[in-house]
């Protein structure tokens, strides 16, 4: 847990919806980055909004190389953002650089969960290409860590929790008619649909739990 004295860093914090609930339940300070501009001035419009803009600011930064100190916060997480980064690893590098000894990390990621099929589900493609996202390795997940210079404090597969049930409600407002064949859009065989994924438990998501030793 985080509170009134820590400072978290929200690594991809979007339009800053996960950040601002930190700072809601906890108090702590909490700094949000992104590449993108437009979230960046929507997130700190909905700080304003909500009241915690003294807590709570975002900023343009980029992952791979972010512009703090050594050791200038207490806590980092990131959610659903590092699958887009190009190079895990050194991320995590410039995360255990900013955190402080004893700091922790929080991530979700997406991998390819066991047993691998051989070809891979055609949908876990389009979603990748898509969205660009890239895959984890889980099995060297521990060693990333470790070269990064961080210590692993837990590793969960969450995908009943998380990945299913997202792919479920975005799937049911648009089946049907509003399907690319349904339009008759049928030469867009890359243009994925939520639904496309439905029942593939072979694209999973893990929970990884990380400190600064």
């Amino acid at each position: 847990m985080v509170g009134e004295t820590d400072h978290v860093l929200d690594l991809g914090c979007g339009v800053g919806g996960p950040g601002l609930r930190v700072v809601e339940r906890t108090g702590a300070r909490l700094t949000g980055i992104s590449i993108s501009e437009e979230q960046v001035k929507t997130a700190n419009r909905l700080a304003e909004e909500a009241g915690r803009a003294d807590r709570a600011v975002f900023r343009r930064a980029d992952a791979m190389e972010l512009p703090f100190e050594d050791g200038s916060f207490d806590a980092v997480m990131a959610l659903e953002s590092i699958i887009h980064m190009p190079d895990r690893e050194q991320v995590l590098t410039e995360v255990a650089r900013v955190l402080r000894p004893g700091g922790r990390l929080v991530l979700t990621d997406v991998f390819e969960r066991a047993p691998r099929k051989t070809p891979r589900h055609p949908s876990i493609d389009k979603f990748c290409r898509n969205f660009m996202v890239t895959l984890a390795d889980a099995d060297g997940y521990v060693a990333m860590l470790h070269r990064a210079g961080l210590r692993l404090r837990g590793l969960l597969d969450i995908t009943e929790h998380t990945m299913q049930r997202t792919f479920e409600e975005l799937a049911r407002p648009v089946e049907g008619a509003d399907r690319p064949e349904a339009l008759g859009q049928t030469n867009l065989p890359d243009l994925f649909h939520p639904s496309d994924m439905l029942g593939v438990d072979e694209f999973g998501c893990l929970l990884v739990a990380a400190v600064r030793p």
